[in-house]
């Protein structure tokens, strides 16, 4: 009975401690009174860039699941390079074309980070958090691109295009949306990045998959299943928690309205998308497929990521739900169209941010939406930020893809890719103890890659 009193004593103590952390550190004060840094805003915006970090092993789970078994290793090893040549590229130019001052289409300072203020300008934060939040965005619009370009991409060609997508073309669309650029100016709103991160992310990765080919035995109308479903669930869930603090990290401060309100929609969105893509296979297939399900519930996830602080929860199930259909639809769309997608990224990351940037016009409260007394104006400056995604990062995209081709080689050789990648580029497969070792195969050099345990 005393050892529980104590341990109860012990908790209200921490407890009081911790609330007056949170009352009396809201705001730190210059002695001019002026607001200069926020210990709560700085925990919080870190906390939330840590779990958008933790999605890279989402993606990594994800698509290493939704691949066969011969190319697990090399799925997981480009997420793992793809965010660390991210932020050296960000890092390098990235960050202060996005946020440095310049003009209307790009910064032009801080580069290496030189010159950072102690304070981002406008918030209560150190700008070094304010770069880790926005680098950890920056690595997940490049490992996007990685999905559509599964199982026959050269692991050098994505090396060199996970640094170029960190260095110019995330940063200076980012540039034009968050960084004070010429469609902020118009009004353009996208709170946390359906269209800078996933739809980016979407076109690098639709360029490279249209200019590397099909897979050698990949059959249109005819899906290649991955090869353990247990994984992608796993990323699917790490994913989700993750988006808690993708959106409500964006407010860039533990406003509690507000990140409780985004929160919610993130949550809900999710949800509706979830199911309805899941009944749409049952409906139309006669099987409760969940690999639906998971890319549902992910582009319930994409689309809310522009609209979630200007929608209410109710329209937040509503434009899950619509979400979850894109993305079950959008994979036959693709077939149809001949692009070979192994993990569904376009119609989860593409269609569905295209739908997400929309939706802030539809559903916005408060005038700014169709549905809420805001007439076309608001749908009207969205579509023209989707149409400016688009004609940059595209054609961009493809030049990059082009370059990289024809300098480095953007596609395995057909042994390699028949044999599996693993054992060719990184000599180790994925599940040693059970698939007969494959012999030894020559590389682009000439010489034998040794077996792995060798």
């Amino acid at each position: 009975m005393k050892h529980q009193i104590r341990t109860i004593r012990r908790l209200s103590v921490i407890a009081v401690i911790l609330g007056m952390f949170f009352m009396l550190n809201r705001r730190a004060y210059a002695q001019d009174g002026e607001v200069v840094v926020s210990a709560v805003d700085t925990v919080w915006v870190l906390f939330a860039a840590f779990l958008v970090f933790f999605m890279q092993a989402g993606f990594g789970f994800l698509e290493a699941g939704f691949v066969r078994s011969k190319n697990v290793v090399n799925i997981m090893a480009e997420n793992l390079m793809d965010t660390t040549m991210t932020t050296v590229g960000f890092i390098i130019a990235g960050f202060g074309i996005m946020f440095g001052a310049g003009n209307g289409f790009f910064g032009k300072e801080w580069f290496m980070l030189s010159g950072l203020p102690d304070v981002y300008p406008g918030l209560t934060i150190p700008t070094l958090a304010f770069f880790f939040f926005q680098f950890a965005f920056c690595a997940a619009a490049s490992t996007i691109a990685s999905g559509l370009m599964a199982e026959r991409t050269d692991f050098k060609a994505d090396l060199a295009y996970s640094f170029f997508v960190g260095l110019i073309i995330y940063p200076v669309f980012g540039h034009w949306v968050w960084g004070g650029g010429w469609l902020a100016q118009m009004g353009y709103l996208d709170f946390a990045g359906s269209s800078v991160v996933h739809l980016v992310g979407a076109y690098v990765g639709l360029a490279g998959t249209i200019i590397l080919g099909k897979r050698r035995d990949k059959k249109f109308g005819h899906s290649i299943r991955g090869h353990n479903i247990t994984l992608a669930a796993l990323g699917t869930f790490i994913l989700w928690f993750g988006w808690f603090g993708f959106n409500p990290g964006s407010q860039l401060s533990a406003d509690p309205q507000a990140i409780s309100l985004i929160v919610v929609t993130t949550d809900f969105a999710a949800t509706t998308g979830a199911i309805v893509a899941m009944f749409l296979s049952y409906f139309i297939t006669k099987k409760w497929d969940v690999s639906m399900a998971m890319n549902g519930a992910l582009a319930g996830l994409v689309a809310i990521t522009a609209p979630c602080a200007f929608v209410t929860p109710g329209a937040a199930l509503m434009i899950g739900a619509i979400a979850g259909a894109i993305a079950y639809f959008g994979v036959d769309l693709l077939e149809r169209l001949q692009i070979d997608d192994p993990v569904g990224a376009f119609s989860v990351h593409g269609l569905a941010g295209i739908f997400g940037v929309l939706a802030v016009g539809i559903w916005g409260v408060d005038g700014l939406g169709l549905l809420h007394g805001g007439g076309f104006a608001q749908l009207g400056v969205q579509a023209v930020g989707v149409l400016a995604c688009t004609l940059w990062t595209l054609p961009l995209a493809f030049l990059m893809f082009f370059i990289i081709d024809k300098v480095i080689g953007l596609r395995v050789s057909a042994e390699v890719e028949d044999n599996g990648i693993d054992m060719a580029y990184h000599g180790i497969g994925s599940y040693p103890e059970f698939v007969p070792m494959i012999e030894p195969t020559t590389s682009l050099k000439g010489k034998a890659s040794p077996a792995a345990g060798d």
